[in-house]
């Protein structure tokens, strides 16, 4: 029986974490900037404030600024609004990052829209989506660019290659599309109205899951020897009573007899999110001072 091999996506955003540090430190070397990573939080979610903290921890570690934002759940919009242009004056921050989901009483649409775009590592900001679009230099979002560099390690060129991605949000779904573009493969954009998905997935050398539905994608939809990427993180009953365990959205056991590569959940794409955020937090800060990137990839 075949047996794909595992992507290992925390073997990976490690070493985009060392490559960012180097990056980090050749600039403070150099007597230039530090580069700095504002997040802001509304409200005292539990798993979002391990997820915050995640991130400064991670930014420290590779030498950056960390600045934390912890907002009470009853925030105003216009306080929010008020601190993101305060965080847009700062010139000891190169990136803004506001904690999603936000409060029902705040637009999160107007917020991400009052980030500047230089500032937005997040890669939401309608000038950075748009300048993906259209193939101009932008902030990308974090987790679709983090999917590209793991199939990228894994498959080299991926130019002619069939492409799926299940989903269509504009945090992963429709972005994944575009990388997938930008790299000449051939894309198609599954959803919950169209016909035959598992026939669609078959088709498919490369499947990117990311719909948030606990291992829909079953081992008999996937091509032999495609590449699976699962995006999905989602908490289930476990076998134990009273406990949970994560799955994603690919059924992993079926797939990955089936697959030539697949990632693991837990452990796959997840740390490639905050790998990529800091990347993109050094890339922000070269770009405001006018500085070369040199790409952390």
């Amino acid at each position: 029986m075949n047996q794909a091999k595992i992507i290992d996506g925390n073997a990976v955003a490690a070493e985009v974490r060392a490559t960012v540090a180097a990056r980090v430190a050749t600039l403070k070397e150099a007597g230039g900037p530090t580069p700095g990573l504002a997040v802001v939080l509304v409200g005292a979610d539990p798993a979002s404030q391990v997820y915050v903290r995640n991130k400064n921890k991670r930014a420290v570690e590779v030498g950056m600024n960390s600045f934390e934002h912890f907002l009470p759940a009853e925030t105003t919009e216009q306080d929010l609004l008020t601190l993101v242009e305060r965080l847009n004056l700062d010139h000891r921050v190169h990136g803004i990052l506001v904690q999603l989901p936000l409060p029902k009483q705040i637009d999160a649409q107007k917020v991400l829209e009052s980030i500047h775009p230089a500032k937005d590592v997040d890669g939401f900001h309608p000038f950075n989506v748009g300048r993906l679009v259209t193939g101009g230099a932008a902030l990308v979002p974090c987790t679709p660019l983090g999917c590209l560099l793991l199939l990228k390690r894994e498959l080299g060129n991926l130019s002619g290659k069939r492409a799926i991605v299940l989903g269509r949000s504009n945090i992963v779904g429709k972005p994944m599309a575009q990388l997938l573009l930008r790299e000449s493969a051939t894309v198609t954009i599954a959803h919950s109205r169209t016909q035959d998905l598992p026939g669609e997935c078959r088709r498919a050398d490369i499947v990117v899951a990311a719909v948030g539905r606990p291992e829909m994608v079953r081992g008999d939809w996937i091509k032999p020897g495609a590449t699976v990427i699962d995006v999905g993180i989602n908490r289930v009953p476990a076998a134990e009573e009273g406990k949970t365990r994560l799955v994603g959205d690919v059924a992993f056991a079926e797939a990955a007899t089936v697959a030539g590569a697949i990632t693991p959940v837990p452990g796959g794409v997840g740390p490639m999110t905050i790998a990529i955020l800091l990347r993109n937090a050094v890339e922000a800060c070269c770009r405001l001072h006018d500085l070369p990137f040199e790409e952390v990839l």
